[in-house]
């Protein structure tokens, strides 16, 4: 039996990902509590990746809103 070692979704999750270069990221619904102001990516799974590399949890985000530049 042959096993490949390339992921079984491929390139399929990048299709599911978000991009944004200017959002902010709030905690709480009254938006009060701002985790992050800049370019993030919301990944498929639904975890915020920030650009240096950290990751927020779904359950740590409560919305997003990308801003029109």
């Amino acid at each position: 039996m042959v096993v490949s070692t390339e992921p079984a979704w491929g390139d399929a999750v990048e299709q599911f990902v978000k991009e944004y270069e200017s959002a902010i990221v709030y905690a709480d619904i009254d938006q009060k509590t701002v985790l992050h102001e800049g370019a993030v990516r919301v990944l498929a799974n639904g975890w915020v990746e920030l650009p240096t590399g950290r990751l927020l949890s779904p359950d740590a985000v409560h919305h997003i809103d990308a801003q029109m530049d």
